[in-house]
């Protein structure tokens, strides 16, 4: 592998995203709705590798591929312990990150590395979502991050394993604003962010 300079490979892994929500002057100035995220449940990542070596501690990675993922938002009225409403938000991304890794030296078939780097995400089933009129919140299908991790590489005989912690954090504002609903109004701003965690065999 020291001396191949291009490899390819795939990525299998779990990943868990959210929201980050900034409410708006209409939230501050009108507490008459009030928004938690519930816990999310875990996606799946499916991804092809390409890696080119830019010298002896550098790779330049494409890793495309889809994700598959869910996000709830749950509506309340003041003093009420029970949201009036929770929508539930499914994504199915086609996702093209491109990333810069910096490798540790081998020791023993073995190498630690961090990774970084721009992440451009497209929702599949976003323009079926945006016609379902009883959605609160309609979300943009683009999405941009930024995305960071580490992991360790492990060489075997005919391939190199590589488990992978990832944070994505979205760059953009994703919410498309509706001025006729309150649940659109008391939102100024949606982020994305994504913790993941995949394994990846290259050869």
């Amino acid at each position: 592998f020291k001396n191949k300079p291009v490899y390819y490979g795939i990525a299998l892994g779990v990943n868990n995203s959210s929201f980050i929500i900034n409410h708006s002057n209409d939230f501050i100035l009108n507490d008459s709705i009030s928004i938690n995220q519930p816990i999310s449940k875990p996606g799946l990542t499916f991804q092809g590798i390409f890696n080119l070596k830019l010298g002896q501690y550098f790779d330049f990675r494409v890793l495309a591929g889809f994700s598959l993922s869910e996000r709830s938002l749950s509506y309340y009225k003041p003093g009420e312990g029970s949201p009036y409403a929770t929508e539930k938000i499914e994504f199915v991304y086609a996702d093209i990150p491109l990333l810069v890794r910096y490798k540790s030296a081998p020791f023993k078939d073995k190498r630690a590395f961090v990774v970084g780097g721009i992440k451009y995400t497209y929702d599949v089933n976003g323009f079926s979502r945006s016609k379902r009129a009883e959605d609160f919140v309609t979300i943009s299908p683009h999405d941009f991050s930024l995305e960071f991790g580490a992991g360790m590489q492990f060489f075997f005989p005919y391939f190199i394993l590589s488990p992978e912690i990832k944070v994505s954090q979205g760059i953009g504002n994703i919410l498309s604003f509706n001025d006729s609903l309150n649940e659109s109004r008391v939102i100024d701003r949606l982020l994305s962010r994504t913790f993941s965690i995949s394994f990846h065999f290259e050869g």
